[in-house]
């Protein structure tokens, strides 16, 4: 016969054991939800990871500016340092030479029209920055121009400051679709798209091009230059679509700018 004090004891043992297992059950579901989590957090990082090494997150050159096969346009550079200080006779003349791999440009420029954009031109130029570096962009529609002026030579790159726009209404008033014609033998610069964004990207223009006057006109090619820069444009780009490194490489040996 059991007696009470059994029976209480019994029933003690009872609760207790349930108790443990009612506690190994949450733990148990504990790991689980934990196990779960865990693999779902490795599965976000896992695929962020390949995103950003795949590129997915990076800005590509179109999302940065316009599409390429109607803007000249340059990547963003940030002021890292001040533009140079004035140094130039503002009322002269000079030229901008550059002896490229594909023959010599010498391109005329006014300070008076665009006495900042000279003044940065023969700031980079006196100490080399344009030198050993790739013309990296041929547009053969749409427009028609040849890029150059970025040391890396991938459209990226710049000086580390910008400059204000110059001379915008120099070719005219634009019309209905907000475009002006910048005529063969145009030098300009590349930008953004955003004002007062141009660094030292610049871009030859072959052939008329329309575009929304937002490009500081600042020289003009001599007439053996822009022969020169035809028969680059006649070979294409290297992959022979309309926007891309062109076929024939050119490079720029070495860039001066003096005082006519």
């Amino acid at each position: 016969m059991v007696t009470s004090d059994q029976r209480r004891r019994q029933l003690a043992r009872e609760k207790y054991e349930r108790q443990q297992k009612r506690r190994a059950e949450a733990r148990r579901k504990a790991r689980q939800r934990a196990a779960v989590i865990g693999a779902a957090v490795a599965v976000v990082v896992a695929t962020l990871v390949g995103l950003v090494v795949g590129g997915v997150f990076d800005k590509d050159k179109k999302d940065e500016a316009a599409d390429p096969s109607a803007n000249p346009s340059a990547s963003p550079t940030p002021r890292q340092s001040p533009a140079p200080a004035m140094a130039i006779d503002q009322k002269a003349k000079y030229t901008f030479d550059l002896k490229t791999s594909a023959g010599e440009v010498k391109v005329e420029m006014d300070a008076a029209k665009t006495p900042e954009t000279v003044n940065s031109f023969k700031a980079l130029a006196d100490k080399g920055f344009f030198d050993k570096t790739k013309c990296h962009r041929l547009t053969t529609s749409g427009i028609f121009v040849l890029q150059c002026g970025d040391p890396q030579g991938t459209g990226m790159g710049g000086p580390g400051y910008t400059i204000a726009d110059e001379n915008l209404d120099s070719l005219g008033k634009p019309n209905e679709q907000g475009q002006v014609v910048y005529p063969a033998g145009t030098v300009a610069m590349a930008n953004t798209g955003q004002p007062h964004s141009g660094g030292s990207q610049f871009f030859l223009v072959y052939k008329d091009s329309p575009l929304a006057p937002s490009y500081t006109p600042f020289g003009k090619i001599d007439a053996a230059g822009l022969k020169a820069l035809e028969e680059v444009a006649k070979a294409g780009t290297a992959d022979g679509g309309q926007d891309g490194a062109p076929k024939t490489p050119v490079t720029i040996e070495k860039a001066t700018v003096t005082q006519n």
